[in-house]
């Protein structure tokens, strides 16, 4: 779990301009990291920020996003699958934070194209379906016909389907993270 919660990162976003929202961004920021090594936070401000907000970005919100982006990362490659997705709170409308899945997921999906890592026929069977499955789950919506209950049972599930997918798709990829780009690409 993030010490940074889900309205301050919204707030933080909305205040410095920027288009996608905090569910966006986060997934972006793990997609990202699955794909794309190294990935350094710069390139993730740059990609959720407007270029004439970056230089003018104060040193709090850098701070934040800095959090965000170490604790994301830690808990991607942590081996006890504490990962978790940055979303509205529990006690916002089911709306809400199905919503924020469906843009975290569109967010994941985005940060996972951004490296090299997912060229056609370098993805197992496995994590081929769960991004299918994530980008199905990035059109979610509710069903207002549907009893409260049943919203809240399948919002759940797919919940830690995303949370166990996105680490999956972390695990399988981690040679081809090594593969596209070396650890540090710097010129000597």
């Amino acid at each position: 779990m993030l010490s940074i919660g889900f309205d301050e990162l919204e707030r933080l976003l909305a205040d410095a301009d920027a288009e996608v929202a905090a569910a966006e961004a986060h997934g972006c920021l793990a997609g990202a990291l699955c794909s794309t090594a190294p990935y350094r936070l710069e390139q993730w401000i740059d990609e959720i920020l407007p270029d004439e907000e970056v230089p003018r970005l104060a040193s709090e919100s850098r701070t934040v996003f800095a959090a965000v982006f170490a604790e994301t990362e830690r808990a991607m490659a942590a081996i006890d699958m504490a990962f978790q997705p940055l979303l509205p709170d529990d006690d916002a409308a089911l709306v809400r934070r199905v919503a924020g899945l469906a843009q975290w997921c569109h967010g994941f999906l985005y940060g996972l194209a951004l490296g090299g890592a997912v060229a056609p026929g370098r993805l197992s069977a496995d994590v081929d379906e769960i991004l299918r499955d994530f980008a199905e789950i990035s059109r979610a919506e509710v069903d207002p016909a549907d009893p409260v209950e049943t919203g809240e049972a399948a919002y759940a599930e797919l919940l830690e389907f995303v949370r166990t997918g996105a680490q999956i798709v972390f695990e399988e990829l981690a040679e081809a993270r090594r593969t596209v780009m070396p650890a540090d690409p710097r010129v000597h």
